[in-house]
């Protein structure tokens, strides 16, 4: 027997960083939103815990591991112990969500992997409960689990969907090389940034308005500064998806996905041609918001 679970990418619409806590987190008030592009993870019996991963496209997933540290295996024996049992299972991840891309590829194996083996082991696990391992597991693993369009508060942990009447269309520009998310988190705190984040109540109205052009002028990433500083050809990357014609640009998370913002498909096709013309060869296309993780398949 075996189950396939679907969990999306995510952007954070706003990412509002404040200064790091004295349990090593930082603040945040981000708003999230779960993209058309995906990882599939099925879940299957075995008589030990196993992992594989192959990629979608062209996904580099060589530095995903295939041992016990990989989260979905986490996942699997956070949601055992919940239930006070000793429970294993074979995994495998089929990637189209960029490794180390700020997209959250790993929270969404880990989804992926609660949904998946909850089922496989017909455990029954309550949706607050689910909620509460995914938080022990990341800080973006509850979201993964709920999917749409969401605030963040805590480190990111507390999810609340909030109102979104747009259809939108993204291009998502990715990276050969990842950027370590620690990285720009010590990069940020060493630039002394961090004041107390905001809800952006701008943001919020456009997504509930359903207004592209409101939406383009909301956006905002606290990280984009110390990630800029590691990585500055993110700047050059930003700059040519609004000269291919992308209505705002954004920075994916902690990068270096770069993200542009596009004002319907039909532009949206446009715009990532243009950027092919331009050298890109790494551009995706994915509306949003979508569905968190959930099951496509059982046999």
């Amino acid at each position: 027997m075996s189950f396939t679970v679907r969990a999306p990418a995510k952007i954070n619409l706003h990412l509002g960083v404040g200064a790091r806590r004295e349990d090593g987190y930082h603040p945040l008030r981000t708003v999230y939103q779960a993209i058309g592009l995906y990882d599939d993870v099925t879940v299957f019996r075995s008589d030990r815990w196993r992992v594989a991963v192959e990629p979608i496209g062209d996904v580099d997933v060589s530095e995903v591991p295939l041992d016990e540290s990989n989260i979905a295996i986490e996942a699997g024996k956070l949601l055992a112990a919940h239930h006070g049992q000793v429970l294993v299972a074979g995994i495998e991840i089929n990637k189209g969500i960029p490794v180390a891309g700020g997209m959250a590829g790993g929270s969404a194996d880990a989804a992926a992997a609660l949904v998946g083996l909850d089922r496989l082991w017909d455990l029954g696990t309550s949706d607050d409960d689910m909620l509460a391992i995914a938080a022990e597991l990341g800080s973006d693993v509850p979201f993964a689990l709920l999917g749409g369009t969401a605030l963040g508060t805590g480190r990111g942990e507390l999810v609340e969907p909030v109102l979104d009447n747009g259809d939108w269309w993204w291009l998502a520009i990715t990276s050969t090389e990842g950027l370590s998310t620690a990285a720009v988190y010590r990069e940020y705190d060493s630039l002394g940034l961090g004041d107390v984040p905001e809800v952006p109540m701008a943001l919020l109205s456009a997504l509930a308005d359903g207004d592209v052009d409101d939406l383009a002028d909301a956006l905002s990433n606290d990280l984009l500064a110390p990630a800029l500083t590691l990585r500055p050809a993110l700047a050059e990357i930003l700059q040519a998806g609004l000269d291919a014609g992308a209505l705002a640009t954004l920075l994916s998370g902690s990068g270096p996905t770069c993200l542009c913002l596009c004002r319907d498909q039909g532009h949206a096709l446009a715009t990532k041609q243009s950027l092919l013309d331009d050298g890109f060869t790494a551009v995706l296309g994915a509306p949003g918001p979508v569905a968190g993780a959930h099951l496509v398949e059982y046999a």
